[in-house]
């Protein structure tokens, strides 16, 4: 691919990215987001950050089978697209649903567990966000990196496993995000059970 051509791929995926974001506060502005708009944006940025954190983990399954060399420069927007909804799926729980009261999160989160769960894929992206700079990659050192980064299967396992909680009856968009992860996943094995046992440390994320 040619250096526009990559450039143009990069601030693409950058600004469709931001659509759904850019969406959900125009409507919030415009107050359409139906009878409980808290809870309206709360479940849509959660679901946002689930989304992109399988978009961000299907990436290097994608470009090996396909070829597509370009797809590996789309995974750090795709991450960091998934820790910022993330994080804004909790603040706005944090901040309009409990208020900012620190002990009512505490004691909403004892009451119901999958906000526990929630929390924990949270905070297990925040380092993964925090090293995303090349400066960092240089810094830990490409093998430290990686296995750092392969804590982003926990952070999605995490999701899922907040989101099938959260879900009372239909659980059937859960199991289609556990269907996919599995996926993933099996095919991270796969690779790993079919590589030279010298190289089977430097699998990439």
């Amino acid at each position: 691919m040619k250096e526009n051509d990559l450039l143009f791929a990069k601030r693409l995926v950058l600004v469709n990215a931001a659509v759904p974001g850019i969406l959900l506060g125009w409507d919030a502005w415009h107050h359409q987001l139906g009878a409980n708009p808290v809870n309206f944006a709360i479940l849509t940025t959660g679901m946002l950050a689930l989304v992109f954190l399988v978009l961000t983990l299907a990436v290097t399954p994608l470009r090996t089978i396909t070829g597509w060399n370009w797809l590996i420069f789309s995974r750090r927007t795709l991450g960091l697209y998934a820790f910022f909804y993330a994080a804004l799926h909790f603040l706005i729980f944090f901040g309009l649903d409990r208020g900012f009261s620190v002990a009512g999160t505490l004691s909403e989160m004892v009451k119901r567990r999958y906000l526990f769960v929630g929390l924990v894929g949270l905070l297990v992206m925040v380092p993964l966000a925090v090293t995303s700079t090349n400066a960092m990659i240089k810094r830990l050192g490409g093998k430290r990196w990686r296995a750092l980064h392969r804590l982003a299967y926990v952070a999605a396992m995490a999701g899922v496993i907040h989101y099938y909680m959260q879900v009372k009856k239909d659980v059937r968009q859960p199991v289609a995000f556990a269907v996919v992860l599995a996926v993933l996943l099996g095919y991270r094995l796969l690779v790993w059970l079919r590589r030279p046992p010298a190289v089977t440390t430097a699998i990439v994320r």
